[in-house]
């Protein structure tokens, strides 16, 4: 009995880390590809641009979770469903956005929101593949 309650508490920590090393690797790669974007002379404001703004912030987060997924040695159906929860967002947050009913600054913030409970959707849904896996 003290084995089976062991391996749910390992099963349950190495869920936990991994949805931690994804947050880290999302913001990793917003911040780094953001950073080198700008200093290119590439950056879009949320407030002008804020379909694009939003679209290369996913874009940006996705490439650190990709990288980090897949050098942790995950396959490509789960990193992109993990990528996908960072664009998900744009489907309901676009329209109210062309209707006026958020501005650029509430879509950002409104996105970041949903895209936490997306990423933990995404890991439940692949249970197995987060709380099994040897890293």
């Amino acid at each position: 009995m003290a084995s089976t309650t062991s391996d749910t508490r390992s099963r349950r920590l190495r869920f936990i880390r991994h949805y931690i090393e994804m947050i880290i690797a999302m913001f990793a790669g917003m911040i780094l590809l953001g950073m080198l974007r700008h200093a290119a002379g590439l950056g879009f404001s949320h407030e002008r641009d804020p379909e694009l703004a939003y679209l290369l912030m996913a874009f940006d987060m996705s490439v650190g979770m990709a990288a980090w997924m897949r050098f942790r040695g995950h396959g490509w159906a789960p990193t992109l469903e993990m990528c996908g929860a960072m664009f998900a967002p744009a489907l309901p947050l676009f329209p109210l956005l062309w209707l006026d009913i958020v501005d650029g600054e509430s879509l950002m913030v409104l996105a970041h929101v949903a895209m936490f409970p997306l990423m933990l959707v995404a890991m439940l849904w692949r249970r197995d593949e987060y709380t099994g896996h040897v890293h």
